[in-house]
């Protein structure tokens, strides 16, 4: 991308020649481009615009809760971190979390965090045992920071981070006064994630703690035989099975050759695998590689968790025939 001499910022600045090379970074199994947008200005001054003249990218805040729309709760906690940073922008991860599902909400942050700018400040809000002893924490990677609470919320995040250092937020200059019993997120989480976007110091907040909680998420197991007994992660909102099985987990469905296979999943087969949601005929049950990379139970514009009765724990059987032959495998390619 190439901006010319002579061109204008969208604040009136006149542009120097900047050429940009997009930069492609692999994010699991999808890739993102960073670097396209960096403005470059010719003066200084304005507000938006860090010492050299570049446009300084405003800090990014994102809202994960289980506390809906219907209620006040999101619209305070953004009032709360507008009113400490009111050049920060706002963006709704998700707030129609199963209500005190802390699993549920723990899958939805690991799906997405490695999407946003470096520096972002995840705000996690599912918190059942708020008002309790259970500890706010600060957990920062190389690139992110959540504030969250310790129930092991963040324990994906934890598995998929290299180093993550976690503080237990103690410092309660950063806090709402007084803080209430039920709802932390106005009083702990807004205003400590506010502070840090303003270029706080992590370690103003608190000190760093070992034991803060981990869960331990259901993990695949392969007999010797080569079955794979896997779980419904997650039941997504079209009806989609998501398994914690991965192509590491089943490396011969993906192979040049892949044998026949059956899934079983509540006394039902599934026997075919396609690569796209339309190239399963109506009404058939079949198998496929989600975006989120794991292995995912669906039927055409239905739904496979009502027609398998199946839902979030279920039981998930991959089991390949040992026959040599590999005709009851079809892969179909996408529109």
């Amino acid at each position: 991308m190439e901006r010319t001499a002579g061109t204008r910022s969208p604040l009136g600045h006149r542009m120097s020649k900047v050429t940009v090379e997009p930069t492609a970074v692999t994010l699991g199994h999808a890739p993102t481009l960073l670097g396209l947008f960096p403005l470059q200005s010719a003066s200084s001054g304005c507000g938006f615009c860090a010492p050299g003249g570049f446009l300084k990218r405003r800090p990014v805040i994102t809202l994960t809760t289980d506390f809906g729309l219907a209620d006040h709760f999101v619209g305070v906690m953004k009032g709360v971190i507008l009113s400490i940073s009111p050049e920060v922008d706002l963006v709704d991860l998700s707030h129609q979390v199963a209500a005190h599902d802390i699993v549920d909400c723990a899958f939805l942050v690991a799906q997405s965090y490695r999407y946003f700018p470096p520096d972002t400040i995840h705000l996690v809000v599912v918190d059942p045992g708020v008002g309790s002893n259970r500890r706010p924490i600060l957990a920062t990677t190389s690139h992110y920071k959540f504030v969250a609470p310790d129930n092991g919320v963040l324990s994906l995040l934890y598995d998929r981070e290299e180093s993550c250092e976690v503080r237990h937020l103690t410092n309660d200059q950063y806090f709402l006064k007084p803080v209430s019993y039920t709802f932390h997120g106005r009083d702990i989480f807004s205003p400590v994630a506010a502070w840090l976007s303003t270029g706080v110091e992590v370690d103003r907040f608190g000190e760093r703690i070992a034991d803060y909680v981990r869960l331990a998420m259901p993990a695949p197991l392969r007999s010797p035989e080569g079955t794979v007994t896997g779980a419904i992660l997650k039941v997504d909102s079209f009806g989609n099975l998501i398994t914690n099985l991965t192509p590491q987990d089943i490396p011969e469905l993906i192979s040049e050759k892949p044998p026949s296979f059956t899934i079983i999943v509540n006394h039902q087969t599934i026997r075919r695998l396609v690569t796209s949601y339309s190239a399963g005929r109506p009404s058939e049950l079949f198998a496929i590689l989600g975006s989120s990379g794991y292995l995912e139970l669906c039927t055409n514009q239905g739904s496979a968790s009502t027609v398998l009765k199946a839902s979030r724990g279920d039981e998930v059987k991959f089991v390949p025939e040992r026959s040599g032959g590999h005709s009851g495998l079809t892969v179909h390619p996408g529109p």
